[in-house]
């Protein structure tokens, strides 16, 4: 297995070599966009092979962030096709047979896909700096105007947090010794 294995990998990177849309996370995963980038119709597909392929199918996924546009009605239907293909092929490396088939039936699966985003049911949104309302109507949301922050605030709001928008540890943490002596302790203690 570990040969044909070695071997299906070489013919992949030759044949997808310069392709931007193939992509070989590790030895045994690999993954084909399918559509122009950002367009409704472009999905992510990742096939990952077991210790028992071809023998066994592969893992078909849907399953990743670069998808959430999709309905999971139509990346089941996907996954459902891409799988019987699979059943097929047992016995044959076969990731470059589920790639190149789905690339002639990707408009036929994608029929009921619709070309509109997907908008999810986001009734409000509140942050810091201000406050964005998007309604759950397909689209027609209001968005109300940011609060326009002065480059003191700014700075101020950038030296509370670290980059990645996290407070840091311990910003909350009290003084022991100052807090004791502003408070003061009874004379009667210790």
């Amino acid at each position: 297995m570990r040969e044909e294995h070695e071997e299906e990998r070489e013919v992949l990177q030759s044949i997808y070599e310069g392709d931007t849309n193939y992509c070989m996370i590790n030895e045994t995963t690999f993954q084909y966009k399918y559509g122009e980038e950002g367009g409704s119709n472009s999905f992510l597909v990742e096939i990952s092979w077991g210790p028992d392929y071809p023998d066994v199918a592969p893992t078909i996924s849907l399953d990743l962030f670069y998808n959430k546009h999709i309905s999971p009605s139509v990346k089941q239907k996907i996954t459902a096709e891409l799988h019987d293909q699979a059943k097929v092929n047992l016995g044959m490396s076969m990731t470059f047979t589920l790639f190149e088939w789905l690339k002639e039936a990707k408009d036929e699966l994608l029929e009921n896909h619709p070309t509109e985003p997907l908008v999810l049911g986001v009734s409000e949104i509140t942050s810091e700096v201000g406050q964005i309302s998007v309604n759950d109507d397909h689209g027609e949301g209001k968005r109300e105007k940011k609060e326009q922050l002065t480059k003191a605030q700014k700075r101020r709001m950038w030296d509370r947090q670290n980059a990645a928008g996290e407070r840091s540890r311990g910003y909350n943490w009290v003084d022991i010794v100052k807090h004791l002596s502003q408070t003061g302790g009874s004379k009667n203690d210790g």
